[in-house]
């Protein structure tokens, strides 16, 4: 049934588009870019909160995590004078704010959603006092145009003309569909996350793979963060992140935990606020700035409301195992 909505909806979407084409190109290429654009950071972070349940492990840090690594990221480029730099210095400190998750979470074996409470307080903390205000970069992350691909009506400037993490998003997205269904640490990952107790019978490390799972799913986040520090915005703002990690959480939620579906609820959340601010810009509603900024909470708990009761997470999600 769930399946069936999504058929629809994904119908009806690609059939407004189309028309939408037809009466205006530029404008329907300009609001499909912005909701690429703005789906980046949301499809890294589901990949995150992916990787994190499918082990057992719950991560509502990703918000934190984000943040963080979009401070470093932003500010190691800006002194380095280097974007990729910067960006591996974001990519980083996800990895460490990971880690710090994995260990209280799985070592420590606290409370999954305290842990990734104490990750969001350091990193607004943090960020909140080392924030200075006035820089911004000059430079602008290059974009890779592929050839032929690039010139096809409507579809070519929208997919194939983007910032390297843009294609790095969706890539991800796809890279990661293929290595939990099709490959043996995506069986293991899965397993752990469901039925650890057996796993571990299995002679799979239980403990080893939950830690090095969202200690590398850190990465993920730190990736996105940068983009929003050195892609998207080239400066840095307290409460930079505005929400996005919590939005990921729905959105994977959304998607089932499947990598492909997540993706596909991002590239949804990215195209209502494109076209929300499109109609701003366009004078068509007359709605302040702030309203069209609360559209993504909106759009989050309707579709909670929506998949409540209709997806079943992980079965050892949030459950410290202990070995027997």
């Amino acid at each position: 049934m769930r399946a069936r909505y999504a058929y629809t909806l994904t119908i009806a979407i690609l059939a407004g588009i189309v028309v939408a084409f037809a009466f205006d190109e530029n404008r329907t290429v300009s609001v499909l870019s912005f909701s690429l654009r703005y789906a980046v950071p949301l499809i890294l972070a589901a990949m995150v909160g992916i990787i994190c349940e499918r082990s057992g492990i719950i991560n509502i840090g990703i918000e934190g995590q984000m943040l963080m690594s979009a401070f470093a990221g932003f500010f190691g480029a800006a002194i380095t004078g280097n974007l990729i730099l910067g960006t591996m210095i974001g990519v980083g400190t996800g990895m460490i704010m990971g880690a710090f998750l994995a260990t209280g979470a799985v070592t420590w074996k606290m409370d999954q959603i305290i842990a990734g409470v104490i990750i969001n307080i350091i990193a607004t903390g943090l960020t909140s006092f080392f924030y200075s205000q006035g820089y911004v970069l000059p430079a602008i992350t290059p974009k890779l145009r592929i050839p032929v691909l690039a010139d096809i009506p409507l579809l070519g400037p929208v997919l194939f003309d983007n910032g390297l993490f843009t294609y790095a998003a969706l890539l991800t997205a796809v890279l990661l569909w293929v290595l939990l269904f099709k490959t043996i640490w995506g069986l293991r990952t899965r397993s752990v996350g469901e039925k650890p107790g057996s796993a571990d019978t299995s002679g799979i490390n239980v403990q080893r793979t939950r830690f090095w799972n969202v200690t590398l799913a850190g990465g993920l986040a730190g990736l996105a963060g940068a983009y929003l520090s050195i892609e998207a915005a080239s400066t840095f703002e307290r409460g930079l992140t505005a929400g996005r990690g919590f939005t990921a959480l729905a959105i994977m939620i959304f998607g089932a935990w499947n990598p492909i579906g997540a993706l596909g609820a991002a590239l949804f959340f990215g195209l209502a606020n494109g076209l929300a601010s499109q109609l701003q810009a366009d004078e068509v509603i007359d709605i302040p700035q702030q309203f069209i900024n609360m559209l993504p909470y909106i759009l989050t708990i309707v579709l909670l409301a929506i998949v409540s009761g209709r997806v079943k997470p992980p079965a050892a999600i949030g459950k410290p195992y202990e070995k027997e």
